[in-house]
């Protein structure tokens, strides 16, 4: 189990230093005016709307631009403090990577019933938002196994008291 959870915490980590990163910098501009981010970020966020025909960074629905709100206040801050809690090993990160896994999910699951409802994404398209989909199931799975800061009995069972010596 110890391996599985180091496996997971792993993969967990990668996925939050992804949105930590390109969350501020790239999902923003579908929020924020473009004249405040670099000339540089604009360019490749046009790459990648052009590149994967992704419609909804390009046309900014409201439901989406609402979406991408929800991951800047809530979901952003979460990732972070989730890269902090692995690193740290927090007792709380199980609390906040579930928080994270199901705002996330939820978030995705509208996404992406948009997009395969719509018939207008590419499996392209579609291969780069399934990850973040897992991410937030394994965020889920991981948020519910407890931590514990104490070794478990190997037995089950109490230890015996100590008999006194005469």
């Amino acid at each position: 189990m110890g391996f599985l959870r180091v496996a997971v915490e792993a993969i967990l980590f990668l996925g939050f230093l992804v949105i930590a990163v390109f969350a501020p910098t790239l999902d923003a501009q579908t929020c924020l005016p473009s004249n405040v981010f670099p000339d540089a970020l604009v360019d490749l966020k046009k790459w990648y709307s052009a590149e994967y025909g992704d419609y909804l960074t390009a046309e900014k629905p409201s439901f989406f631009v609402g979406l991408i709100w929800v991951e800047l206040v809530f979901q952003w801050p979460l990732a972070v403090v989730n890269l902090y809690g692995i690193v740290a090993r927090k007792s709380w990160f199980s609390t906040t990577c579930l928080m994270y896994g199901v705002s996330t999910l939820t978030s995705m699951v509208a996404i992406l019933a948009e997009m395969l409802g719509s018939g207008r994404a590419s499996d392209k398209l579609l291969s780069l938002y399934y990850p973040f989909l897992g991410l937030a199931v394994l965020s889920i799975l991981r948020g519910l196994v407890p931590t514990s800061s104490k070794p478990a009995l190997s037995s089950g069972r109490r230890p015996l008291p100590r008999k006194k010596r005469d």
